[in-house]
């Protein structure tokens, strides 16, 4: 069984991470999933801190958005293998 780097950077058969961003895209794809995301999106890659945030606040605030583009990265992934079968 062979297996790619997925776009989390994990290691897995090509069919399951094809399968993965074919569930989020579905997920965030509906209307309420559009807005949850949006939501997310706002709180997290659209935030800007101040100055006086600690490193360990810019960190968590990092793997937040970190989590969230990897999403918007599967709802797209999703799309393009949904194009492609």
């Amino acid at each position: 069984m062979s297996k790619h780097l997925g776009l989390d950077g994990f290691p897995r058969p090509k069919a399951e991470d094809e399968q993965i961003s074919q569930n989020i895209h579905a997920l965030f794809r509906t209307p309420n999933g559009v807005q949850v995301l949006k939501y997310l999106r706002s709180i997290t890659i659209e935030a800007v801190t101040g100055g006086g945030a600690s490193d360990a606040e810019l960190r968590h605030l990092e793997g937040q958005r970190f989590l969230v583009g990897l999403i918007e990265r599967r709802v797209q992934h999703g799309e393009k293998v949904k194009s492609n079968e």
